[in-house]
Parts: C-alpha cells; structure tokens; sequence
C-alpha cells in the first residue's frame, strides 16, 4: 500500500517554513550558504535559495555534493553507485553551511556529506535541513530543520518526488512486502 504523505502544497510551504527558520537562526542570510545532496537535494537547495531570496532580497550561494566515494557502504552493494558531480564555486571555510537533503533516515548520508565538505574548506557551522525526517538513526544526527517528521517501520520506502527530477511534487510512504528492502 503506498501513501502520500506530502503533496506539492505542502512541500512548498515546508521549502517556504525552513527558509524562514534558516534566516531567523542564523540572523540573516549573511553568511549562509546551501549545499544540496545530489539527487535532489540540490533540487531542494534551489528552491530554499529563491525562497531565500526572495524573502530578504540577498543572494545565497548553492552548491551540490556527490558523496558517492565517502560512503561507507560502498563495494559492499551489488550495484554500482550513480555517480554525481560536486559543484560548488564557493569557498565554504567560516561559512554557515546549510546541507540538505530529502530523507534523513540513518544518518549515514550526512555523515559522508560532512566528511566531503570538509574535504573543501572549514565552515565556521554545519546546519541540516531535510524534507522528511524519518527517523531510525544508526549514527548521533538531527536535523536542523525539517519539512515533516513521517513515522516509518524499517521495512517502509520513503520516495520524495521533485518537479526537476521526476516531473511532479510529492513524497509517498510505501509498505514493502516480505523479501523487500526499504529505503
């Protein structure tokens, strides 16, 4: 059975809500920069920065980050990692980075994300934002600021749909049956 549990309504007003929660905490948006996970993260990022934008008429930096090589899984799936490209043109050293992501679940993703990101500078501060929280953490991380926190079994797959990706808005719960993985 799959559910949806975000629509495109309510992604846009959790995107506007953690726009207005970033520029609040950190006081402005002064030295703030996002750093999107590739895929969809950075599709997420975007939208934050032009919400960013135009709420206090200033630029934000985006960037994207592939953490494909700093997982710790890697070589032990059977698949080939999709490997993305890291794009930032911005130094990231005393810089409040704001990493998102679309589904925080064990925290093992973040964990990769901050090991490359400090391959590229020293930011002043790591912040998170996530669309979903979904919780079942192996590693102590929380975001900053999240969309929605959607209770999950293990065993559930949590698929966040972005416009630039997938052609439409939406975030879906789905039961796996027995012999499935979740993710």
């Amino acid at each position: 059975m799959t559910a949806t549990v975000m629509t495109a309504d309510d992604i846009r007003r959790a995107v506007t809500r953690i726009a207005h929660e970033i520029l609040e905490r950190d006081k402005g948006a002064a030295d703030v920069v996002l750093v999107g996970i590739a895929d969809r993260g950075d599709d997420l990022a975007r939208r934050l920065a032009a919400e960013v934008s135009r709420i206090e008429r200033a630029e934000v930096p985006v960037g994207v980050l592939d953490i494909t090589f700093y997982r710790d899984d890697i070589g032990l799936r059977a698949e080939a990692p999709e490997v993305h490209e890291t794009r930032i043109a911005f130094d990231v050293s005393g810089k409040v980075v704001v990493l998102v992501d679309d589904v925080l679940y064990t925290g093992r993703t973040i964990r990769s994300a901050m090991d490359a990101l400090m391959d590229l500078g020293r930011p002043r501060k790591i912040q998170l934002a996530v669309l979903v929280d979904r919780g079942h953490r192996e590693l102590p991380i929380r975001a900053d600021f999240v969309g929605k926190n959607v209770p999950t079994s293990r065993d559930d797959n949590v698929r966040v749909q972005v416009q630039e990706v997938d052609g439409s808005d939406a975030v879906t719960v789905r039961r796996v049956g027995d012999g499935e993985e979740g993710a």
